[in-house]
């Protein structure tokens, strides 16, 4: 692992203007946040443990309505923390890693050979959560599926690997359990065709003995369970205990193994210096019947841009200073966590390139009149935009049910939420969460200026059928192919 990976220069990059214009011979410069103690943190650097399950729903947790699912240590974590109940990921696994990682939309981030995959394989200039945090002093540790350097078990390229990325320990699995799984530590495959009813709690075990090798130093614990991704695996001790079946069995050891994270954070006496962070990388796949999720009261799910698509439970523990038992309306997602620790550390950001994501340590911390981050928010199915929100206000534009440049999206999701949308349509989302009532006609003037949102979107970013100005190409060929090919059809 290079450790000055996150210095390295741009290459044959385009030009990203952030606060000033960098050409492709410049030097990756990187700006300090603010020190931790301005936001009323500890001054010693807090430890970070970030805990990622795989297709959990909106409301599979006890805390945000679960009416059978038991999660009484998450429910207590919210107790003594605070939910986030406008918190957004992206629609499907790779993407929603990419996001997380790099603080940017998966659109926006480079690929290996600018390929332009559904799970993306994140280029090795790309600057991580993880690496940030390395260059701030931190321990770092990867617990659990990647999905970044292919999206397979076994043709995965071990250059894009964690130990590649940011990572100084590794023990996990290259992707999803559609199959089977295969398991690494580090960069050395120990084991095929791991019993998957024991991933939950082995990847928790292994997290463990970290945090207490590591006590001494500050660390960050990136956990991304590969539960509840079918095919669903459970332990002997949860099997057939709840009451939602083997769903909810995994969503019950989950829960029982964040409570075994936060006991052992107690029990080292690090709570008044650790920030945990528990969410999930996208809505339940709801055409798995039992064994998916519900993403209620929200409408969709897995792959789709409707709400339960994206929106996702979040809950933010520190006690002493995230404040107990409160709840944060405001918009807030995954791209987050990449500038807000990297404030609490006193570390820093890349300067030279647009980073998405926005510091919320004033939302975290509960201070009085913070609001969210002034920016829209940006729903991508794969490389379409397909809605944006702002505010309270979301806008889905026109597009045919399933657009042939996509994934063939539609066969994931409820057939009464796929259909054609041949004229744009607004939810007032704080009045209409299950996005009901278009109300389209009777707010032009929001419409219009959504609209106009999506198009400055399109050009920063991209869509399907065009490469964004500020879209990152590291590699000599052809940028976006893809939008190429549809954008002359």
């Amino acid at each position: 692992m290079n450790a000055s990976k996150s210095h390295r220069s741009l290459g044959t990059s385009p030009a990203c203007i952030v606060l000033a214009i960098v050409t492709a011979s410049f030097s990756c410069p990187l700006a300090r946040a603010e020190p931790a103690g301005a936001a009323g943190s500890p001054p010693s650097k807090p430890n970070f443990i970030v805990i990622f399950t795989d297709d959990q729903g909106y409301q599979d947790v006890g805390c945000f309505g679960s009416p059978l699912i038991k999660t009484p240590r998450l429910d207590r974590m919210a107790r003594q923390g605070r939910k986030f109940t406008s918190f957004y990921a992206q629609t499907v696994c790779g993407p929603s890693r990419a996001a997380l990682m790099t603080g940017c939309y998966p659109l926006r981030v480079a690929k290996r050979n600018n390929q332009v995959d559904v799970h993306p394989y994140l280029h090795t200039k790309e600057i991580t959560i993880a690496e940030i945090l390395k260059a701030a002093g931190y321990t770092t540790a990867c617990f659990g599926k990647w999905d970044l350097a292919g999206h397979t078990q076994t043709k995965f390229d071990p250059q894009l690997l964690p130990s590649q990325q940011g990572f100084d320990y590794f023990f996990g699995t290259p992707t999803s359990n559609d199959s089977v799984v295969n398991l690494l530590r580090n960069d050395e495959m120990i084991e095929k065709s791991a019993d998957m009813n024991t991933l939950t709690q082995r990847y928790t075990d292994e997290a463990i003995e970290f945090i207490r090798a590591n006590r001494d130093k500050p660390f960050f614990v990136y956990m991304p369970h590969t539960m509840p991704h079918t095919r669903l695996g459970v332990s002997d001790a949860f099997r057939g205990k709840s009451k939602r079946g083997l769903y909810g069995d995994i969503i019950e050891e989950i829960d029982a193994c964040v409570g075994r994270v936060l006991d052992t954070v107690e029990e080292l006496e690090l709570t008044e210096n650790t920030y945990v962070v528990f969410t999930s990388d996208n809505g339940p796949w709801a055409i798995k019947g039992e064994h998916g999720g519900c993403a209620l009261p929200l409408r969709g799910a897995k792959t789709s841009t409707w709400e339960g698509g994206l929106r996702v439970p979040c809950i933010v523990w520190a006690p002493g200073r995230v404040p107990a038992g409160t709840v944060c309306g405001e918009v807030t997602c995954t791209m987050d966590l990449l500038p807000t620790l990297a404030r609490l550390a006193g570390g820093q950001v890349p300067e030279d390139r647009v980073i998405d994501g926005h510091d919320i340590t004033a939302l975290i911390h509960g201070k009085p009149g913070a609001v969210g981050p002034d920016r829209p928010y940006y729903y991508y199915q794969h490389t379409h935009l397909q809605a944006v929100r702002s505010g309270k206000w979301k806008l889905h534009l026109p597009r045919p049910a399933n657009p042939p440049w996509t994934p063939n999206w539609a066969r994931h999701i409820d057939a009464k939420d796929v259909f054609d949308i041949p004229t744009p349509l607004l939810f007032d989302l704080e009045t209409d969460i299950g996005e009901r009532t278009n109300v389209a006609d009777r707010h032009p003037e929001v419409v219009a200026r959504l609209m106009q949102l999506a198009e400055e979107a399109r050009e920063d970013i991209g869509d399907y059928d065009r490469a964004g100005k500020n879209a990152r190409f590291f590699d000599p060929q052809p940028r976006r192919p893809d939008a190429v090919k549809w954008a002359k059809e």
